[in-house]
């Protein structure tokens, strides 16, 4: 199947044919009126009916350094035919856009729209888009931001409530996080992917009777190691080659896997390797704090562990005596606790380490 059979979408109930489309990404292209999402869901509309077998996309660097790359079209109707089979998505079923059409996510939503026959509901992609929601949605996808900051409120959790199936990606998922989502009436998954996979190629169930411990494979997607103990990918519908990534993962079988950390996130300490984002997850159970973990230098150790709060400064015995209750192995512990007044992040809300660690030796 290709791009070309798929040139009409189903927008806020709206059937739009191919013609209807083209005049509508003109007349947004031209409209000084217009909300500036709204003209990038419509530029990239034009995007994806224009003859052009390939787009160009943003990548985050889990393959190597961000960049941009050109992806085949014909490859994200691949990609969008098996998050529907997965997910068991239906022709008619509302399915919210609510993260940006400028990354691989927002566009991919949009493709499955065209290709599953699915009813387009766009809205503006703030931290919190649920807050103007009105109507249940049978399929959305979200960032862990968006979510908590959509559990904030009473409208927001009461939208959320009207969702039945719900996908979340672009960042790590937390102790509380993860609590808050057992409870939700929706079926939530975490999604694994990168633009280099059009999004996801693995997802992990995180409420309900299917609630599952590891990351699974979409349909014709299997998994392996590489000698450093990263994944690879193999997927004969998305590339000949096994696509390998930075992602240090925990192997369970060809087709599941626990994620581990980034290989280059890896902090050695005294000849020892540490995942800074396993020791997040433990103290994520003890800390309501925004938290990450980084490297910086040692004279004995080479590096050694450090925590950064997000926040003003507190007395730092107060967070020494709660990391105690933690599950921190003993070279796990931090040697030193910094202060930042707020983290710089990636607009899914991903704290960026490596600003985050300059911050901290500019202090």
């Amino acid at each position: 199947m290709t791009h070309h059979q798929y040139r009409t979408i189903t927008i806020n109930g709206i059937p739009h044919t191919e013609k209807a489309l083209n005049l509508l990404t003109k007349a947004y292209s031209s409209e000084i009126a217009v909300a500036g999402w709204e003209k990038k869901l419509f530029g990239f509309i034009g995007e994806w009916l224009s003859e052009e077998p390939i787009i160009e996309i943003q990548t985050s660097g889990s393959t190597g350094k961000p960049g941009i790359i050109t992806v085949e079209k014909d490859k994200m109707v691949q990609s969008a035919l098996r998050t529907g089979k997965y997910l068991q998505l239906s022709e008619g079923d509302k399915a919210l856009l609510a993260l940006p059409v400028s990354f691989i996510a927002g566009k991919m939503m949009v493709v499955r729209s065209f290709v599953l026959g699915l009813d387009l509901i766009p809205v503006n992609p703030t931290s919190n888009p649920l807050a103007d929601l009105e109507q249940p949605i049978d399929f959305a996808a979200l960032t862990p931001m968006q979510l908590f900051y959509g559990l904030a409120s009473e409208k927001g959790k009461q939208a959320i409530d009207t969702i039945q199936k719900l996908i979340i990606g672009g960042g790590e998922i937390n102790f509380q996080l993860q609590n808050k989502i057992e409870s939700l009436k929706a079926d939530v998954w975490h999604t694994y992917g990168m633009a280099e996979t059009l999004t996801h190629v693995a997802m992990k169930k995180l409420n309900g009777e299917t609630r599952s411990e590891h990351f699974k494979a979409l349909p014709d997607v299997e998994f392996s190691n590489d000698s450093r103990g990263c994944l690879e990918i193999t997927a004969k519908w998305l590339s000949d080659q096994k696509i390998v990534t930075n992602d240090l993962v925990e192997l369970h079988d060809d087709n599941s896997f626990d994620f581990v950390g980034r290989f280059d996130n890896i902090i050695n300490t005294g000849g020892i390797k540490i995942s800074p984002e396993l020791v997040e997850a433990k103290l994520s159970e003890i800390f309501q704090e925004h938290s990450v973990i980084i490297g910086l230098p040692d004279e004995a150790l080479g590096q050694k562990i450090v925590l950064v709060i997000e926040g003003t400064q507190q007395p730092e015995s107060y967070y020494f005596e709660k990391m105690q209750m933690a599950k921190l192995e003993k070279f796990e512990m931090p040697k030193e606790i910094k202060f930042l007044y707020q983290f710089p992040v990636t607009e899914s809300g991903k704290v960026i380490r490596h600003l985050v660690r300059e911050h901290i030796l500019n202090q």
